[in-house]
């Protein structure tokens, strides 16, 4: 489910991705796809706005932390930036 609970839908992922260049990326790909390809075009889009949700919340929590005068922990964590962006790269390749 989206992040307000309710079922995704087109608009809730594009709403989620949260970037009006990457939501119309989103978008033309759902509209060009055949419809036998349309629930797998769909999915992987949700999976996307998922973790671009997720993220959020966890840079929402660590900006928290860091204002509190706390320490973020894992901080250094640009080995796993590099292999997502690696992942991500290979994905939009496919």
């Amino acid at each position: 489910m989206s992040s307000t609970g309710q079922p995704w839908t087109i608009e809730t992922i594009c709403d989620a991705l949260g970037n009006p260049t990457i939501a119309q990326r989103f978008l033309n790909e759902i509209n060009r796809a055949p419809a036998h390809e349309m629930l797998t075009v769909f999915t992987k889009w949700q999976g996307i706005a998922e973790r671009t949700l997720d993220a959020v919340q966890r840079g929402r929590e660590a900006a928290a932390i860091e204002a509190a005068g706390g320490e973020v922990p894992g901080i250094d964590i640009t080995d796993k930036v590099l292999e997502e962006a690696e992942r991500i790269r290979s994905h939009r390749a496919a």
